[in-house]
C-alpha cells in the first residue's frame, strides 16, 4: 500500500469510526478537566471514579471552571450563562460502576495515579468491558504507554495510545498524542480527530520517557535547582533571567512550584532508576535541595510553600 493510499485509508477509517462517546476514569482535576472540555464540545461523557465523594468533587471543580468560562462567554446575560453551564454539565454522567461506564465508550481516557501497576490493572478491567473498537488512552505524563498496555491482548494494544493533556485542561491548548510500538495508525488517526474536535492542538510523538514537553522541561528544571545548590544565583534571580532573557512566561522555580515538587521528584527518580535510555543519567540524579523540600512537605503552590512562600498571598 502506498503512503498516500495508507493515509487515505486511515483518514477514512477515522471518519467512519469517529469518537463520539467518551469515558474518563478519574474524577480529579485532570480527569474532570478532560470531561469538561469533551462535554463543552458536545461529546456525551461518562465520568468514573471509585466513590460518590470523588465524583462530587469533580462536579464542583467543573462547575466553578465552567462558570468562569460562561462569565466571559455571556458577560451581559447571567441567565444564559447559567443555562450554558447546565447544558455542559448535563452531558456528563457520573458513575462509580466502571464496567457500566465503559460499556458504550468510543474512547476511554484514564486519568488516575501515576503508578504502573495500578494503571495496568485498570486497563485490564477496562478492556474486559469496553467495545472491541474503543480507543484506550492514558493521560500519563511520565510512564511508558507500551508498559501500561503490555498485559492487554494484541488488538487492545493496537488500540492503546497516550493522550497527555496539560493542567489546567480547559486553558491549555496542547495534547501530546503518544504512539507506542504496537499502536495502529488508525488509532492515532482517530485520536488526532478527537483532539481536534475538542479545540486542542495535537503533537504526535513516539513512546519515549517524558514524551516531548516533560523530556525537555525536567532537565531544565533540574539544572536550575543545581545552579541554586551550587550558590550560583538566588532562585528569584534565575527566574528573572529566564523570563527576561529567554522570554519564558515563568521561571524554572515558579514552574517547579506550579507543577509540584513531589511530582518532579517522582518523575526524575523513576527515570534515573528505570527510564529507557536514561538510567543513571546525571541530569536526573537526586537533588539534595529537592529531596529536603519534599520531605518537609513543601511541595509548591498546592502546599503553600516550595521554592517560594505562597502562604501570605
Amino acid at each position: 500500500m502506498t503512503g498516500v493510499a495508507h493515509r487515505f485509508t486511515s483518514a477514512a477509517a477515522a471518519q467512519s469510526a469517529a469518537i463520539k462517546r467518551v469515558t474518563v476514569v478519574g474524577g480529579g482535576q485532570m480527569g474532570a478537566g478532560i470531561a469538561q472540555v469533551s462535554a463543552t464540545f458536545e461529546h456525551p461523557v461518562t465520568l468514573v471514579d471509585v466513590s460518590q465523594e470523588a465524583l462530587d468533587r469533580g462536579k464542583q471543580y467543573m462547575g466553578k471552571s465552567l462558570a468562569r468560562v460562561a462569565k466571559k462567554k455571556y458577560p451581559e446575560d447571567p441567565k444564559v450563562a447559567q443555562e450554558w453551564v447546565d447544558a455542559v454539565l448535563g452531558r456528563i454522567e457520573p458513575t462509580t460502576n466502571l464496567a457500566e461506564g465503559v460499556r458504550k465508550a468510543d474512547l476511554v481516557v484514564e486519568a488516575i495515579v501515576e503508578n504502573i501497576g495500578v494503571k495496568q490493572r485498570l486497563f485490564g478491567d477496562i478492556a474486559a468491558g469496553a467495545p472491541e473498537q474503543s480507543v484506550l488512552a492514558s493521560n500519563t505524563s511520565s510512564l511508558p504507554i507500551g508498559r501500561i498496555a503490555e498485559q492487554l491482548n494484541g488488538t487492545r494494544r493496537q488500540n492503546m495510545v497516550g493522550l497527555h493533556f496539560f493542567n489546567p485542561v480547559p486553558q491549555m491548548k496542547l495534547v501530546e498524542v503518544v504512539k507506542a510500538n504496537e499502536t495502529s495508525e488508525d488509532t492515532v488517526a482517530r485520536a488526532l480527530e478527537f483532539v481536534k474536535s475538542i479545540g486542542k492542538a495535537p503533537a504526535v510523538c513516539k513512546d519515549t520517557p517524558g514524551f516531548i514537553v516533560n523530556r525537555l522541561l525536567l532537565p531544565y528544571m533540574m539544572e536550575a535547582i543545581r545552579l541554586l545548590e551550587r550558590d550560583v544565583a538566588e532562585a528569584r534571580d534565575i527566574d528573572t533571567a529566564m523570563k527576561l532573557g529567554a522570554g519564558y512566561p515563568m521561571g524554572p522555580f515558579e514552574l517547579c512550584d506550579y507543577v509540584g515538587l513531589d511530582t518532579i521528584k517522582f518523575i526524575v527518580d523513576g527515570w534515573y532508576k528505570d527510564g529507557e535510555g536514561l538510567q543513571g543519567n546525571n541530569l536526573f540524579a537526586a537533588s539534595k535541595k529537592l529531596d529536603e523540600l519534599v520531605a518537609a512537605g513543601h511541595l509548591g503552590v498546592k502546599s503553600g510553600r516550595g521554592f517560594y512562600d505562597y502562604s501570605k498571598k
